[in-house]
């Protein structure tokens, strides 16, 4: 099942996400309509509040389709290791249509669960590095436009205020 992607102004986005404690059936379908819902997106990664879902679940493809191994599924996903910098454009399947330059790490180490619980580290440097802290953040109530200025980030909320009142923005 695709679900829409929630965007920014709900406050679905700015909440931290709820702790994962059951590894059922309902989350591996969960996680397939996540998969399902990102692609018909074309994002590479998805955060389960994205589509309104507060549960601290994401999932992440930089590959997008090419490569089924590189489908990533984080449960409860903690940052355990970051080094190095990179600086790059990023957007956000909440903020459609908009994109900033962001520094973030360069490499970049998860601890999560997999869709039956297990605990497992996973490494990722360049792109997915910077989707890994990106859907990590969306779990902690955090969007990329807090690694952005104060006026750049202004400057977009206004944007966004006035495609709310043309109606523009659901």
């Amino acid at each position: 099942m695709i679900y829409p992607v929630v965007k920014y102004g709900d406050p679905v986005l700015e909440t931290p996400a709820a702790t994962v404690t059951e590894f059922d059936k309902p989350l591996e379908k969960l996680v397939a309509d996540m998969f399902e819902s990102m692609y018909a997106a074309h994002g590479v990664g998805l955060a389960a509040p994205q589509i309104g879902f507060s549960k601290r679940i994401a999932v992440i493809d930089v590959t997008f389709q090419e490569d089924p191994k590189a489908q990533l599924v984080l449960v409860n996903p903690e940052i355990v290791k970051k080094h190095g910098k990179q600086s790059g454009s990023e957007g956000c399947l909440s903020l459609p249509d908009f994109r900033e330059t962001v520094a973030r790490a360069n490499v970049v180490t998860v601890r999560a669960q997999d869709l039956k619980g297990k605990w497992f580290e996973t490494t990722g440097d360049a792109l997915l590095a910077r989707a890994l802290l990106h859907e990590t953040e969306h779990l902690q109530g955090k969007l990329y436009i807090s690694h952005i200025s104060a006026l750049k980030r202004d400057i977009m909320k206004r944007k966004i205020k006035k495609l709310m009142r043309a109606g523009e923005w659901a």
